[in-house]
Formats: C-alpha cells, structure tokens, sequence
C-alpha cells in the first residue's frame, strides 16, 4: 500500500513541479504580491496621516492671552500664527476647503474673562465656546487640529484641577508589553488570513488534480489499474495537503513579513517573529496541517462529485463563505464561547486554536483537540472520497 500511495505522490508531484508556470502561479507569485501590496498599504497609511515638516498655516481670532503661551510647547511657532478679524472667518473657512491653509482658531470675544468667572456663572448659561476649523483629509491640518484639540484640554484641565490621572506616568501606566501589543495585533489578523491562503491553495490545487483528470478522461486510466481505490484517495489527498500547505506557508511568510510595514513599525518588525518560541511555531504547524488536510478532503470530494474544474470551482465557493465566517468569527474571538467543545467545530476551531497561539494565550488541551479533530473528519473524508472513487456513476458521470 505504501508503495502505491508514493507511486500517486510522485505523480502529482511531477505534475506539477514539471509545469514551471504552475509553479511560480500558485506557490510564489501569491506571496510576492501579498509582500508587496500589504507593504505599500502600510506606507500608504501610514503617510495618510503623517504630517510632513512644512509648518502648518494657523489662522486665529481674539487669540486668548492664557493660551498663547502655550502654543509654542504644542509644535505651534509664534511666527506662522496669523491673527485675523472675525469678518474674515468665512475666507480662510474656504481656504481650508482648498487645502491652502490649515487650521482656523475662533475664541469668543473677552475668552480669558469669561473663563475666569466661570464659577459665578449662572445656571443654564453656556460655557464658552472655541471654534476649530480643520480638513481631516489634509495631514497637516489634521495633525495640527489634533495638536491644538490637546492644548485646549490641558487648559481645560487647568480651569478646574479637581484632581490628576496618572501625573508624570507618561507611558508607564501602560503595562503591556511591546510584545503583547504586536501579539494582540496578529491574532486578529494572521487566523482569518491564514485560513483564506490555505483555502486558496487547496481550491486552486485540488480541481484540476480529480475534475481536471475526470475531464481529460486521464482518471480512467488509473481507475483500471491494480491501484487500489484507497490508495488514490490516500495519495491524491497527501500530496494535495502537501502542495496547499507550501502554498499557504509561503503566502503566510510573505504576510509576517509584510505586518511590520503594516504596522508602522519599521526595523523593530523582527519583533512580530522573535515574540514566538519553539512550542508555539510546532502547535501552529500541527493546527495548520490538520487543516489543510480537513480543507483538502473536503474539496477534494466536491471535485470528485463534479464533471469539469470549472464545476468544481463553482461548487466549491459555498465552502469559501464558510472560511470567510470562520476567519471573521476569529478576529472577534471575545464574543464567541470559548468551551472545549467549540474546539471540535471545523475551520471554527483552527482559527481560534491559531488565535490563541498568535496572542500567546492558548490552551495545550483545546490546540491538542482541534488537531485530534481536524485529523478525523479529514480521514473521514478520505473515506468518503474512496466510496467515491468505487462508484462508477460519479467517476464516470458525463
């Protein structure tokens, strides 16, 4: 049986190592773009909302003699800080509209007055109210809005210091680890993408190699020797898994390498690999595995059941919903149960076993019963497809 099973490996393998075009299309090519489009998004974010070193053009009416003094330690210069009349409002409003100018400031008439008796001010009267203008879609606009909307609220603060939060803390009130913050952030997105690069290289893989031979008519030629019927199943399901797993490896290596340009973080991105340790890398291989062995019989009795690759391909898309709910219900894993009996719903429990794995925040037990479980309904299958291969109205259906 061995032998035989190693005589369908071989063949498949030829196959498809033997068309080069085949090769570079499914096992390289994905990679390269993702690494080139997920980069270029990163940069391109990134640059959306990054203010470049051209000072920004601030416009300001009855500038407050209080918050004046304050402006130069928020990154507003004195000398780009133009003061305006109230009956130019509507044309520097329009300029900002243009992009040709970056921030509008309104005090109302005698601010600091009106500040200062606030506490003798009576019920039901209003608070002042200070203006700002900005255009979001503009960098520098929006970085300076940003900037004066926190200068406002530090004066704010200083009106009426009940108390303070946290004086002096600065950053250390945070006590995540850089390390759990890059964690938290590739879990919710590494499980769903895995699982859609793993569907992706089985569904390009496992059409052509069953419902591309059916209809070629090359299956009969395989189906009359004294190849057994168990051991096509067998050897066509390995080194489908085999081939879709180099597929998703590389798509997935590809993306890894790509999140730091996602994330803005630069040369500190060896830090999403170097995060992980030798247990984690062998649970997330065995729950990619078992997976790409479940997803691979699956596909592969939907191939054996139609007539063309096209069919196939068709059939196969209900089952692409399915992956995308998976991936979908794993970036949300904090509202779905979290019981140990989850774990042994399909492609449901690979992405949260993976999840879990990503967040450094797993359970051996559940990672263990997702593989245990994703092995058996893929062997399942496996003897699904041999009946399927037995039966002479589904391999030879025109």
């Amino acid at each position: 049986m061995r032998s035989n099973v190693l005589t369908v490996l071989k063949k498949e393998f030829a196959r498809f190592f033997g068309d080069k075009r085949l090769v570079v299309m499914t096992l390289f090519l994905p990679g390269i773009l993702i690494y080139v489009v997920y980069s270029f998004m990163g940069t391109a974010i990134e640059g959306m909302f990054t203010a470049d070193d051209t000072p920004p053009a601030i416009y300001v009416v009855n500038m407050s003699d209080a918050v004046a003094p304050l402006m130069e330690p928020f990154g507003f210069e004195h000398e780009h800080i133009n003061h305006v009349e109230a009956n130019q409002v509507d044309s520097i409003r329009e300029r900002i509209t243009q992009r040709q100018a970056d921030l509008l400031i309104v005090f109302p008439q005698n601010f600091d007055e009106l500040t200062q008796d606030f506490h003798q001010r009576p019920p039901g009267v209003l608070a002042p109210n200070v203006e700002i203008f900005f255009n979001s879609v503009e960098a520098n606009s929006f970085d300076a809005f940003r900037r004066m909307s926190a200068l406002l609220d530090v004066y704010h603060s200083s009106l009426a210091n009940v108390f303070d939060i946290n004086r002096g803390a600065e950053g250390d009130a945070d006590l995540a680890t850089e390390e759990e913050v890059v964690a938290g952030f590739i879990s919710m997105m590494m499980p769903m993408l895995l699982l859609i690069f793993l569907y992706s290289g089985c569904v390009g893989l496992a059409p052509e190699s069953i419902a591309g031979e059916k209809e070629r008519g090359t299956i009969a030629t395989l189906l009359v020797t004294p190849l057994k019927r168990r051991e096509l199943a067998l050897g066509k399901i390995l080194s489908l898994a085999v081939l879709s797993f180099l597929s998703g490896a590389i798509t997935a290596v590809a993306t890894i390498l790509s999140l730091p340009n996602m994330m803005g973080m630069g040369g500190d991105g060896m830090i999403a690999v170097n995060i992980y340790g030798a247990m984690e890398y062998i649970l997330l291989m065995g729950v990619i595995l078992s997976t790409v062995l479940l997803l691979v019989a699956i596909i592969s009795i939907i191939s054996a059941y139609s007539k063309t690759v096209k069919e196939a391909g068709t059939a196969a898309t209900p089952l692409m919903i399915v992956v995308m709910l998976a991936g979908v219900a794993g970036m949300f894993g904090a509202g779905f149960p979290q019981q140990t009996i989850v774990f042994l719903i399909p492609l449901y429990n690979s992405v949260q076993s993976m999840s879990g794995i990503f967040a450094l925040d797993y359970s051996i037990v559940n990672v263990a019963i997702t593989i245990i479980s994703n092995l058996v309904f893929a062997g399942a299958g496996a003897f699904v497809l041999t009946k399927m291969f037995n039966s002479e109205k589904v391999m030879f259906s025109k």
